[in-house]
């Protein structure tokens, strides 16, 4: 007896490769995923073709079972929505059982970031750098003064190299930052953020004074770039260079690495998820979520440190 289902199947990879023009590993990949559905059906004693929608879902169900990865269910589901609105379209079918089907979701990855030892080991490095006289020392403070600025900060590395001269004539703790959508905040600054800011300030203005042709830039890192000012690919790999010199993986470091690091080390150490989201400038409290990891880290900790129970167990054992 001809099995009807590997026949459409066989057809549905035709017009697939006639028609849309797919690739010969698309082609294949349909094939496998639809031969895999196909053979969870046949243990349901139901035909590919004439699978409704519940049996479908009880298929994605078992991948999900299986361990299957989001990313890889969503696949699957894309090959049975092909095949099935293929079979709509020929009439050999009267409805598409994949369209009340949910791709499922995929988990949003953690953000990269650094440990609060890491960071240490960068500004030291940085620091350390710094104090050299030697010629080319502007370039070094500068370095000092943008990681403090964005470790104090979190500010977007758009926002940091395009901060305005006016910063260096600014008294008192906080910074005004201009952010998406033309949006202002105001974000304090470490004691160690404002006396590197000062020390760049100070060699910034007696270099150009002692420039043969001073040029006055509204910049408060002004480069020879069409923006004015330094660019934020120059920065980043700045940064990793400096990372290699301190002993740290430069793959793993970036100035959003920087700014993620910023906002997990607030939160692990008690900072309210509203205010972390107000400095780093997110619209929308969703955005800021990805941190709740470390709020459970600490709530976990919390609870182990302080809850009358947990006590008692420590005391026993």
């Amino acid at each position: 007896m001809v099995d009807l289902g590997r026949v459409h199947v066989e057809s549905f990879l035709e017009m697939m490769s006639a028609e849309r023009g797919a690739a010969a590993n698309t082609l294949q990949s349909y094939e496998r995923d639809l031969d895999d559905v196909s053979s969870f059906l046949n243990g349901r004693s139901v035909r590919l073709t004439e699978a409704a929608s519940a049996d479908l879902a009880a298929y994605l169900s078992s991948l999900a079972q299986k361990g299957f990865k989001p990313s890889s269910q969503a696949r699957r589901l894309a090959a049975m929505r092909q095949f099935y609105k293929f079979l709509y379209a020929e009439g050999l079918r009267t409805d598409d059982p994949t369209g009340i089907l949910d791709a499922p979701k995929k988990g949003r990855p953690l953000p990269k970031t650094m440990g609060v030892e890491e960071v240490g080991r960068l500004l030291s490095q940085a620091e350390t750098e710094a104090e050299d006289p030697a010629p080319g020392q502007l370039q070094r403070l500068r370095m000092l003064a943008l990681l403090e600025l964005l470790y104090a900060t979190g500010m977007r590395v758009s926002e940091l190299v395009s901060l305005p001269a006016r910063v260096l004539d600014q008294e008192g703790r906080f910074l005004m930052i201009r952010g998406k959508g033309n949006k202002e905040r105001l974000v304090p600054l470490s004691q160690s953020a404002i006396t590197a800011l000062k020390s760049y300030g100070r060699l910034l203005a007696t270099e150009n004074a002692a420039a043969k042709e001073p040029q006055e830039s509204a910049w408060l890192f002004p480069a020879a770039s069409k923006e004015g000012y330094l660019p934020r690919q120059v920065f980043a790999r700045d940064l990793k260079n400096l990372a290699i010199r301190a002993g740290l993986t430069p793959s793993l470091i970036s100035p959003h690495v920087m700014r993620h690091a910023f906002a997990s080390h607030l939160l692990a150490n008690g900072a309210d998820l509203r205010v972390v989201q107000e400095l780093l400038g997110h619209s929308d409290i969703s955005t800021t979520q990805i941190y709740t990891h470390v709020l459970e880290e600490r709530l976990q900790q919390l609870v182990q440190t302080h809850h009358p129970l947990a006590k008692q167990a420590k005391k026993h054992e």
